[in-house]
């Protein structure tokens, strides 16, 4: 194997190169601030080697997660998400962590009726000093969600209209309008 076909690129006839065709997953990790994130971090400090197929959304905490935003992922073309916040016990906010482990059980139940390929949904406890923990979830999603394949894409006849989710809560919204933005940026 030469460094073309290694770096995903390859000859075609004529001394043309084209770009071969090997799909990676796009995963979405919401994962909590004071621990998965530090964990994440850690791992990459560290340079330990995982998959960097997972783009992180990061919040105070998972309990502050709507559900919604698990089906806003999907909707935008991801194959996977992973959610991950403390161990329990150990929420920096009490109990937020427990509040997301059960929506987001009722959430893949839900998903799992709905004919969803479970492969597809994950959750992990991971503390701010397991790096290693974080690279080996990311091993075990990646692979999972590869195994299951790419995400099918639904396209809607162009007479349908488009399908409305619920507003977010307004507690999550009202972390996002730009006056609150502005203010942390000071």
């Amino acid at each position: 194997m030469n460094d073309l076909q290694s770096s995903g690129i390859e000859q075609t006839g004529a001394g043309r190169i084209g770009v071969t065709e090997r799909w990676e997953p796009r995963i979405v990790g919401l994962v909590c601030n004071w621990c998965t994130y530090a964990g994440a971090d850690m791992a990459g400090t560290a340079r330990l080697k995982y998959p960097a197929n997972v783009r992180l959304v990061r919040f105070p905490c998972t309990g502050r997660m709507s559900p919604l935003m698990i089906l806003k992922a999907f909707e935008h073309g991801a194959d996977g998400v992973v959610v991950s916040g403390c161990h329990p016990g150990d929420c920096h906010y009490v109990q937020g962590n427990l509040v997301a482990r059960r929506r987001f059980t009722v959430l893949r139940s839900l998903l799992d009726f709905l004919g969803l390929d479970l492969r597809r949904i994950h959750f992990a406890w991971v503390s701010a000093a397991e790096g290693q923990k974080w690279a080996k979830v990311v091993d075990q999603v990646t692979a999972s969600v590869r195994e299951a394949g790419p995400m099918p894409r639904v396209e809607r006849p162009a007479d349908s209209p488009p399908v409305e989710l619920p507003p977010f809560p307004e507690s999550t919204r009202a972390a996002w309008e730009p006056e609150r933005l502005d203010a942390l940026r000071k």
